[in-house]
């Protein structure tokens, strides 16, 4: 695969091109990947944020006239606001879950909508957790997952309540599993060729990290959520940590929901919470 760079059109696969946004960052990595999906009739799979004309440019320019639909994975700032100005730049369709954010789709889409197009052919899959309006979408041929930041390359994915959902999200996982996949195209980050390994890794992480948290909480009685990222996060930087704080928050909300944790307000990220199994 071609290195990221931004600024440059690069092949994944026989259908699909990738154009990097230039906004790399903490949270974006090496900054969001937007694709080109066909080469009759072509998909657009999040055109990135809205403040760099150049990049919009360049992901019509490689269209050629042939961008039919705009679709985004969700809304969040790295990754739908430049739907609006790709459609001036070509007159397509924008397909997303819902309208939010600014987002605002021509067609609302959800789980099982499909696009039959000249030469391919995409399904949506609903995968909530990251954000409730998540949407992956499968290049049925080629068996190649665009996961927006479901999956991602390099990192875990945050989980920020109280739109993110911890329970949600290891279930949107679980569901992956049962799918024929050969390769991912995350929303950032590189290509990943091994799908259910990547899966499985995720899985086990969460799992993993709940455990700690739950333990944590366990052993300290009552504690607050960056009383616990330090305690758990011992393998992240510090400069992560206040990250780490929303995935912390969710995982003990999804505890909270099993009856192994409890606060007087879990809807505060800055609540106190004391564990079940010390009551």
């Amino acid at each position: 695969m071609t290195d990221l760079v931004a600024g440059v059109v690069a092949e994944v696969s026989p259908l699909v091109r990738r154009v990097l946004a230039p906004n790399p960052g903490i949270m974006t990595g090496p900054g969001t990947n937007t694709y080109l999906v066909g080469r009759d009739d072509i998909a657009v799979i999040d055109p990135g944020p809205d403040d760099s004309e150049e990049h919009l440019d360049l992901v019509a320019e490689a269209g050629a006239g042939r961008i039919r639909w705009i679709l985004v994975t969700h809304t969040h700032p790295d990754h739908s606001p430049g739907a609006a100005g790709l459609k001036a730049r070509t007159g397509a369709q924008v397909l997303g879950f819902d309208e939010r954010d600014g987002f605002v789709p021509d067609e609302s889409i959800g789980d099982g909508w499909t696009l039959d197009a000249t030469g391919f052919r995409l399904r949506a899959l609903h995968t909530p957790g990251h954000a409730s309006n998540h949407l992956c979408y499968r290049l049925e041929g080629e068996r190649l997952l665009f996961s927006g930041d479901h999956i991602m390359s390099g990192s875990t994915v945050v989980i920020a309540p109280p739109d993110g959902d911890m329970s949600a999200y290891l279930a949107a996982l679980e569901r992956l599993k049962g799918i024929d996949l050969d390769g991912l195209a995350p929303g950032h980050g590189p290509y990943l060729d091994d799908p259910h390994a990547v899966i499985d890794y995720y899985l086990a992480h969460r799992r993993a990290r709940e455990e700690a948290i739950a333990e944590a909480l366990l052993h300290a009685g009552r504690a607050r959520v960056p009383e616990l990222v330090e305690a758990v996060y011992t393998d992240v930087p510090d400069v992560l940590h206040p990250i780490a704080r929303w995935s912390v928050w969710a995982h003990l909300r999804k505890l909270a929901a099993e009856g192994r944790a409890r606060s007087d307000d879990a809807d505060d990220i800055d609540a106190e919470w004391r564990s079940a199994g010390a009551e």
